[in-house]
């Protein structure tokens, strides 16, 4: 394995990253494609913005009811091992959501899809925090997130490659899962120790230990489910084709993949605290200019740099992770913030879709908007972030 030296003469194993990242993007993959797909679909078949919610928020469910096992599933089985079965599951389930067609059947469906997904994130999560140095670690984390980002990206500009209907765009996710779960298979015996015999902290018991940082995650996690699963219902209130609205999606998550190294080093020189804010600040402003912009040619640089801040929200919470936890306490973290992760996909997205079936599309920018500027007040009234 080719070792590169880093700047703090700590050997970064870039091999053993870039494997672990392209298994990640599986994750990103399936999202970036079933969200909109399936509210394509749904939508097609008459059904209502709050069903189609309260379907994509059966994903998250599976994350949020899986997360306190994974340390578990990592101690007992190995946690290549489980990665690497939970790739061939999630080709399986994804080819049964294709097949099924029925949004009735999907609920269960995708909350399998959380399930098995989930342990890929978060181990392959823990390996990238744990194989980047102190000195590094925003570069490196916005690299990671950058990767995920060009794989939600590749969701959305597959459905303008293949369309809507039939199983092209089904068959794209699955080759996608075995294709990286390949990767995985041929760098896991590089990768660090992570299914420690001692875990002393749990994770319930991390949630107390940054409650506000796990709150980030949260908002992070249900803006973004949230637009993948409403923003093509909220362009249709302007009449908006399926092709321009998945074009959108797809220019917002570009900003994803331009904008994460360049926070990441911006929060080497001040803080991930400090530009999580800044982050938090502008995903609000995004909120309050998208109505006015949507029907503009300036609506394509309001989505990219929104897509970049929304999901730089993220990026900054898992670069303090890293910064502030280590041994079983990352691992417990770690999971903790797929928990909230999961959380946030089931409370927002039918919560936002609820809002819209009531006032319109306004709702959307309205309800993430709202949920923003409640993590930034309490950024603001609480001095010290924890």
């Amino acid at each position: 394995m080719a070792l590169a030296k880093s700047e703090t003469g700590e050997n970064v194993q870039w091999a053993a990253i870039a494997g672990v990242i392209a298994t990640v993007s599986v994750f990103a993959i399936a999202q970036g494609l079933s969200y909109p797909l399936l509210s394509f679909i749904l939508q097609r078949q008459g059904v209502s913005p709050a069903m189609i919610g309260l379907s994509a928020a059966m994903t998250p469910v599976g994350f949020v009811l899986s997360s306190p096992l994974i340390p578990a599933l990592a101690r007992r089985f190995g946690a290549g091992r489980t990665a690497l079965t939970c790739a061939a599951l999630s080709a399986l389930v994804l080819a049964l959501v294709g097949w099924t067609q029925n949004v009735y059947l999907w609920f269960p469906l995708r909350f399998l899809i959380g399930v098995v997904t989930n342990p890929l994130y978060v181990l392959s999560e823990i390996w990238v925090i744990a194989l980047a140095p102190p000195a590094r670690r925003g570069r490196v984390m916005g690299i990671y997130s950058t990767i995920i980002s060009a794989g939600f990206a590749a969701g959305p500009l597959c459905l303008l490659a293949v369309g809507t209907e039939g199983w092209p765009p089904f068959l794209v996710g699955i080759g996608a899962f075995l294709f990286c779960g390949g990767c995985l298979a041929a760098v896991v015996r590089r990768l660090p120790k992570v299914d420690e015999a001692e875990n002393k902290v749990s994770v319930l018991g991390f949630i107390p230990l940054a409650w506000l940082l796990l709150s980030s995650v949260v908002v992070a996690a249900g803006f973004e489910q949230a637009i993948l699963a409403l923003l093509p219902v909220y362009g249709t209130h302007y009449a908006i084709p399926e092709a321009r609205m998945s074009a959108l999606l797809s220019v917002m998550i570009a900003g994803n993949i331009a904008m994460q190294v360049p926070l990441g080093l911006l929060a080497e020189r001040l803080t991930a605290r400090l530009v999580r804010f800044g982050c938090v600040v502008v995903t609000i402003l995004g909120c309050v200019l998208l109505p006015a912009l949507i029907e503009t040619p300036l609506i394509w640089v309001c989505v990219f740099v929104w897509g970049a801040v929304s999901y730089g929200i993220y990026t900054m919470s898992i670069i303090e992770l890293g910064e502030r936890f280590t041994g079983s306490a990352l691992v417990a973290g770690n999971a903790a913030f797929s928990l909230m992760w999961g959380l946030g996909g089931i409370v927002v997205p039918p919560l936002t879709g609820s809002v819209m079936d009531v006032v319109g599309a306004a709702g959307l920018p309205i309800t993430l908007g709202a949920i923003c500027a409640a993590l930034a007040a309490a950024t603001i009234f609480r001095r010290r972030v924890v």
